[in-house]
């Protein structure tokens, strides 16, 4: 078949967004498709530019590009799901987050109002007529209902180099690798190594726009001995990382899917993440798969120690992590199949 996909490019800023887009570019390739991947330049602001390319997209028809037959076109992302195609499948990565959980009514102007309700009006109208949606995540999907009264099912992907996660004897070290920035909250592990009774070190990979604050943050607490900020490793020596380590922390705020938590169970380690974490909730299973527990710094840190003070526990787990990663047959050639055939 002939497909086009629709996601987006925001300069200089990559996660895990350009892992799945790429991934399904290069999942259907090896299926044997033709495949083209169509990216829109994105910028947050001005709301001017949100709405031009809004506009841009709701206007495009793909359905037949300079004669060219297209027999499947896939949308990833806001504002590019808003394209025109008689069988547009929508697997929503996420939506414009900023109006929506994210939204604060009380520090709201009337242009940030205003731009809510452009953008939930744009959501509802072009995604009600894709042919089928999918979401990345039970979490994506749940909010599609509770926002935009919109159904969606849930399709799962591995994260990148999949096969390459393994297990190693495990060290005394609790492993997070993501962006430094606000949502993640390094700062929450950080906090939680001030309550610590157990010699374990925190090692946070990444880079962003919070590592000065964290750096300050270890320095004021007086935490150099405990607490390292790695700044970017490759792939390998992030596999290393997460294979010998005693657990990985995962507690953001109101995750979308989140490769750590998958990473993690295919390195066959627990996962410590917070009740407010939303997508790593999907997997980590309390007291089998990890630990959930409040986002406080005292609570993040006493399942640290209980991990520490009964390793056996923490293996255990981990294979239980692993276990369910299989189980759940996460894998690309399934999720294409339900794309396509969607």
């Amino acid at each position: 078949m002939n497909i086009i996909v629709t996601a987006c490019q925001v300069p200089f800023i990559a996660g895990g967004a350009n892992h799945q887009v790429n991934g399904l570019v290069t999942a259907l390739q090896h299926a044997g498709h033709h495949v083209e991947l169509l990216r829109f330049p994105f910028q947050f602001q001005p709301a001017a530019s949100v709405l031009s390319l809004m506009t841009f997209c709701e206007q495009l028809d793909l359905s037949r590009p300079n004669g060219q037959r297209v027999d499947r076109l896939i949308s990833l992302q806001f504002p590019g799901y808003g394209v025109t195609h008689p069988h547009h499948i929508v697997w929503v990565m996420h939506q414009f987050r900023a109006v929506y959980e994210l939204f604060d009514s009380k520090t709201a102007t009337p242009e940030s109002l205003n731009m809510r309700e452009t953008v939930i009006d744009y959501d509802n109208r072009v995604l009600a007529r894709a042919r089928r949606r999918f979401a990345e995540s039970a979490r994506v999907a749940e909010r599609l209902s509770h926002f935009n009264g919109l159904d969606s099912d849930p399709l799962l992907h591995p994260p990148a180099f999949a096969t390459h996660f393994r297990w190693a004897e495990p060290e005394p070290y609790v492993f997070y690798p993501s962006r430094v920035e606000n949502l993640k909250r390094q700062s929450l592990l950080i906090e939680a190594a001030r309550h610590l009774r157990s010699p374990v070190a925190i090692l946070i990979a990444g880079t962003g726009g919070l590592t000065d604050h964290c750096r300050q943050l270890i320095i004021r607490y007086g935490l150099e001995h405990r607490v390292r900020l790695l700044g970017h490793v490759s792939e390998a020596e992030k596999i290393a990382f997460y294979a010998h380590a005693l657990a990985v922390f995962f507690g953001p705020f109101d995750e979308d899917y989140g490769y750590i938590t998958l990473e993690a169970m295919l390195s066959s380690k627990p996962v410590i993440t917070c009740t407010d974490s939303g997508g790593p909730l999907e997997f980590v299973i309390e007291g089998e798969t990890g630990r959930i527990v409040p986002p406080l710094p005292e609570t993040i840190a006493e399942a640290i120690d209980a991990l520490h003070g009964n390793p056996q526990t923490a293996i255990e787990m981990g294979r239980a992590g692993r276990d369910r990663y299989q189980r759940l047959d996460i894998n690309w050639e399934s999720t294409i199949t339900r794309l396509l055939d969607a």
